[in-house]
């Protein structure tokens, strides 16, 4: 798999209509409604040991993207991208552009995440503005010295974390809307911990990919020739500075981080290629304590890392720029559906952000991919919602007045049966279904 370069410009998505939409979730799958995946990083216990299993919530039940759509008309402003061949995605200004959730066909299971419950309670401000959404547009790094997500003087801990108004507040202006493309616009202002104020506007395009450009992007055939259901989206990502200042590693740097919430079910795993080759750790596991052996396992032989993403233990794992790949993914059996990430990265010896919640001695040796899976915050205590996340980071630059910092984030959902599912993982992830799932 050969790292992205230059960002590419897209048009319309064509989907392959012969293969069912996916199956609901399973019954023991989260329910639907849920808090951030980002409030849950409050230190945790450095014990390996699972925590004691919560009553399990009631599930909420299967969505259709149709149905997602129409709740979030009553709350805000929805566009439809739609490809003629049924494939949508439903994109909220409203919700600082994020694009909120997508279907292989209108009728089909939406396929994002969306926190309801958040959105019908009509909150603002709080910790984080949860709406969900699978691919949202944020800043890092979100701690440490140049952190942006706690007040300067403050411990790095939980009550004192605070998304940064600017990121989750006001609609974006849009500026341009095909029935394939919008792009959107906001100017904002981030304060970090140690004081630097950084004035930025953001410029963000939403567009489908059509099969020549998604096949060209994940470097593999096996996308034109399936007969799965699928759809695919991009978000390329402009920060442009706007202040009269250079921003200065002295003084702290940004980075685009871009977060895709999804639903989880018990038998969903993110599957994360890794570069054997290079040097130092293959995975940092340590944001909330060592994820535990039975869910989190590296294939070394198989250059591949495989990560439990059923929304019952809360863990998070991230490759730096060396080991990471541009790909990650998640596969799951009950609900026959394969999410392929791709994002214009990593950039081998590029500086990024370090993001743990800790003064840092390398605040510039951060992790380019993550993926997080939610749970229950101390053993005993429900789960905090029903979500798993695979992100993606771009470098942080030292930037003029004037020059920007770009970064693209695609999305990838194949719905069908494995037979047709198999040509793509092996493909793109370079390993078969039967090792994803650990069932031959």
């Amino acid at each position: 798999m050969r790292t992205l370069g230059a960002f590419v410009v897209m048009s319309t998505l064509a989907c392959n209509a012969a293969a069912p939409s996916p199956s609901p979730p399973e019954a023991s799958s989260p329910p639907r409604s849920a808090s951030p995946s980002a409030v849950a990083n409050a230190p945790a216990p450095t014990t390996s040991a699972a925590p004691t299993p919560a009553p399990a919530p009631t599930p909420q039940g299967p969505v259709t993207f149709e149905d997602e759509v129409a709740f979030l008309k009553q709350h805000g402003d929805v566009r439809v991208l739609k490809s003629a061949s049924g494939g949508q995605i439903a994109v909220s200004p409203s919700y600082q552009g994020r694009v909120m959730t997508s279907a292989v066909d209108p009728k089909g299971l939406s396929l994002g995440y969306v926190n309801r419950k958040f959105i019908a309670e009509g909150k603002t401000g709080t910790q984080f503005d949860n709406y969900g959404g699978e691919d949202r547009f944020w800043l890092g790094p979100e701690a440490g010295q140049y952190g942006l997500y706690f007040p300067k003087g403050k411990p790095f801990s939980i009550e004192h974390w605070k998304t940064p108004d600017s990121l989750q507040t006001g609609a974006w202006a849009v500026k341009e809307e095909t029935p394939q493309l919008i792009k959107l616009e906001q100017a904002m202002k981030v304060d970090n911990y140690s004081g630097q104020s950084f004035d930025l506007k953001v410029t963000r395009s939403v567009r489908l990919l059509d099969p020549m450009m998604a096949a060209k992007y994940l470097e593999s055939k096996a996308v034109l020739a399936t007969k799965a259901q699928w759809i695919a989206f991009e978000t390329h990502n402009v920060v442009t500075n706007t202040g009269k200042t250079k921003w200065t590693k002295d003084k702290g740097l940004l980075s685009v981080w871009i977060l895709g919430m999804y639903n989880p079910s018990s038998d969903t795993r993110v599957v994360i290629p890794f570069d054997a080759t290079a040097k130092g750790e293959i995975v940092n596991d340590r944001y909330f304590g060592k994820v535990p052996a039975d869910r989190l396992t590296i294939d070394e032989k198989a250059e591949v890392i495989f990560f439990s993403a059923d929304g019952n233990h809360r863990s998070k794992i991230g490759l730096g720029p060396a080991r990471a790949k541009s790909v990650a993914g998640s596969y799951s059996p009950s609900a026959k559906l394969l999410t392929i990430v791709h994002y214009s990265g990593p950039k081998k010896g590029g500086d990024y952000v370090n993001s743990m919640w800790e003064t840092q001695k390398e605040p510039y040796k951060g992790d380019v991919l993550n993926s997080y899976n939610d749970g229950p915050v101390e053993p005993g205590k429900p789960a905090l919602g029903g979500f798993y996340e695979l992100e993606s980071s771009s470098h942080a630059p030292e930037l003029a007045p004037g020059a920007t910092l770009e970064h693209g984030h695609r999305t990838y959902h194949f719905v069908g049966e494995p037979a047709e599912l198999e040509p793509i993982a092996k493909g793109v992830l370079g390993v078969t279904l039967a090792q994803i799932t650990g069932k031959p």
